[in-house]
């Protein structure tokens, strides 16, 4: 296929679903957090950064493992978003979507600039765990096993969150309290609880995300803006507040540009962006939204 060796070319899909993989856990805790609260949340990419961190610092300072890291940093990242959501943001609910835009996007760069005051600009390694080293040779190619554990781990978690908000009472709830909070709150239920605590789990799906990405790529304060431009169009290409939509478009634009990396290399930073446009010129609620 245009003399490109079949090696180079699963190598290169591999890495672009490793891409997609993330881009997928990203985009659905931002769509989860626009759906189902009308946040557009630009500190993300400091939460993923933060749960990278959290993994490094529980290593080095504690001695826990990644496995440790798996749990505790999500948890206390989200235990941080629930914090600012109810000091900050539930202040703004009632006005245009742009405060909290620019909310999250001040918070974002004081996030980064305290890490990187603390840590610097350059990396730090995060070893991967010790049971998931080594590779498998699939003949065609090799396949690391803390890449393939990534893939599955994160299908697994998206799959399971679209599940949850889609086929189960508790995301019926959470539904409707996003159309008639007045409504779901006359039956008893504690909307701004819900809120919060929805809040939390879209940061913490974005730290778990840095705790998975840490033994791939090195540990760094800008590593969160450097990934959440291009998940932003992910999301907007997949349909705003999409469930479904941010984990197929995720998936299928880091495939996209890991193919582009074969084909045609000097498009492969920008393809994302291209196709952003055009489905913006075709389809303005995404391909997966629902036009208001």
């Amino acid at each position: 296929m245009f003399d490109i060796p079949i090696q180079a070319l699963m190598g290169q899909l591999l890495i672009g679903l490793i891409n997609g993989s993330f881009y997928a856990l990203l985009s659905l805790g931002l769509a989860v957090i626009f759906g189902l609260l009308n946040i557009i949340n630009f500190a993300h990419g400091a939460f993923y950064m933060m749960g990278a961190f959290g993994a490094y610092l529980l290593l080095s300072k504690l001695g826990l493992n990644y496995w440790w890291s798996l749990i505790i940093a999500p948890v206390a990242i989200g235990a941080i978003g629930m914090a600012l959501e109810r000091t900050m943001l539930k202040r703004l609910y009632q006005l245009d979507h742009l405060y909290g835009l620019l909310l999250t996007f001040g918070l974002a760069l004081i996030i980064q600039g305290l890490f990187r005051n603390e840590y610097g600009s350059s990396g730090l390694p995060y070893a991967i765990p010790p049971q998931l080293q080594g590779g498998q040779n699939l003949g065609f190619m090799f396949l690391p096993n803390y890449r393939a554990w990534v893939i599955v781990a994160s299908l697994v978690v998206c799959l399971l969150t679209w599940f949850v908000i889609e086929h189960t009472r508790l995301g019926g709830y959470l539904r409707a309290a996003t159309e008639n909070p007045q409504l779901v709150q006359a039956f008893g239920i504690n909307v701004p609880r819900m809120v919060t605590l929805t809040f939390g789990f879209g940061v913490a799906l974005a730290a778990l995300g840095g705790v998975m990405a840490a033994p791939i790529y090195q540990v760094s304060p800008l590593m969160g803006a450097d990934i959440i431009i291009v998940v932003f169009a992910v999301v907007v290409i997949g349909g705003m507040g999409s469930i479904m939509g941010a984990i197929v478009t995720g998936l299928g634009l880091g495939v996209i540009e890991g193919l582009t990396k074969v084909f045609y290399p000097e498009a492969s930073s920008t393809v994302v962006f291209v196709i952003m446009v055009i489905v913006l010129l075709v389809r303005p609620a995404g391909l997966f939204g629902k036009a208001k």
